[in-house]
């Protein structure tokens, strides 16, 4: 019995120390700007010292390919990304692994090392073919943003006119898919009805890994209270975004006009594609003035704690994916100052250590099996 006891207690240290953020989008440093992550760089918002400084010791990377890459070059883009991740593991074995399922992370975690989960941004990634899917099933992936800013052949999203009215029966057969084969279903960026429709095919717990709460701050890439209730009922957890305008209802006005700007696409190819993609994150990535603070982020994890309940509710920064983080959160070594605010608030240890990473690592486990 003793020893039963102490395994048990084992264990819960174990879990404790899982600090997730179900989103940054740090790989795009790694592959346009040739950043080496080992090292504390006075730009960007992430990379291994920082994450260990803030207890974030399990990220989700994005490997996101902008909606403007078609076909064939979308997955190239998406294999450039992946390789320039595994170049990081490979140099940097004794910092950062990769990460399949949540008992590697724990077994990772446990090492000292940052646990890497690797992820798609947009359902476009697959050229339409579940055959892609797989493979990149093989390659690592454990998670798959079903659209980006852009509707995709089978699903819609929540920063386009709607074409497909939700998920095409093809996108429902993804979903299907994904279930069987372990990859999460990620219904960020998606539009309403895809939220819905997918959550209604999927038979495993579907994440939002950089959403924020409609009713405080109302854009298209939140989502309402009665999505954040479907999503409890699912077993799903919402990562809090800490983005422009996702927090703050005096941010948005400009972030909805941004995306209203936005309308072209480049027609290129290869290296000349590449290149505009690598002046465009640059742009995008040129600071603003902003309202947002953590007062905001902890305001937006009390409200979906409110009506999702507590086994629901993440975090899901998109660091590196956003120009101008709340302030006294402005780069991912700033995380215990969350958790000090959400303690304050009266949270207690195991509310938070749930919101700062038990409840992803719950799904983690319950989609891959182990």
């Amino acid at each position: 019995m003793r020893f039963v006891l102490f395994l048990l207690l084992a264990a819960s240290a174990r879990a404790q120390m899982i600090g997730i953020d179900s989103h940054i989008d740090t790989a795009q440093r790694v592959l346009i700007d040739r950043v080496n992550l080992a090292e504390r760089s006075p730009r960007g918002h992430a990379d291994l010292p920082r994450m260990k400084e803030g207890g974030v010791n399990a990220p989700f990377f994005a490997l996101w390919v902008p909606t403007y890459y078609h076909g064939s070059e979308a997955i190239r883009r998406t294999l450039d990304l992946r390789d320039a991740m595994q170049r990081l593991f490979d140099a940097h074995p004794e910092m950062i692994a990769l990460a399949l399922n949540a008992a590697d992370v724990e077994r990772i975690v446990r090492s000292g090392r940052i646990a890497a989960i690797l992820t798609l941004e947009g359902g476009h990634q697959i050229d339409d073919d579940l055959a892609v899917l797989r493979m990149y099933h093989h390659l690592g992936i454990r998670a798959m943003t079903l659209t980006h800013f852009r509707n995709n052949n089978w699903a819609d999203s929540s920063t386009d006119k709607p074409v497909h009215n939700g998920l095409t029966e093809f996108g429902k057969e993804v979903v299907r898919e994904m279930n069987r084969l372990g990859i999460i279903v990620d219904v960020s960026h998606v539009s309403d009805k895809t939220f819905y429709d997918a959550l209604e095919v999927s038979t495993k717990p579907v994440l939002l890994t950089h959403s924020s709460c409609r009713a405080i701050s109302d854009i298209p890439r939140n989502v309402t209270d009665d999505m954040l209730r479907a999503l409890a009922k699912n077993g799903g957890v919402i990562g809090i975004n800490f983005g422009e305008g996702f927090l703050n209802p005096k941010d948005a006005e400009m972030l909805k006009a941004n995306i209203a700007k936005i309308s072209a696409e480049p027609s290129l190819t290869g290296k000349a594609l590449d290149d505009y993609a690598a002046d465009e994150a640059h742009r995008d990535m040129v600071p603003q003035p902003t309202f947002g603070t953590i007062d905001d982020a902890v305001a937006h994890i009390d409200h979906a704690v409110k009506i999702a309940g507590i086994d629901h509710v993440g975090i899901g920064s998109d660091f590196d994916g956003i120009s101008s983080p709340p302030k006294g959160l402005e780069d991912i070594s700033k995380m215990p100052a969350l958790r000090a605010a959400l303690k304050a608030k009266g949270y207690s240890d195991e509310d938070i250590r749930k919101i700062s990473g038990l409840n992803t690592l719950r799904v983690l486990r319950e989609v891959t099996g182990k």
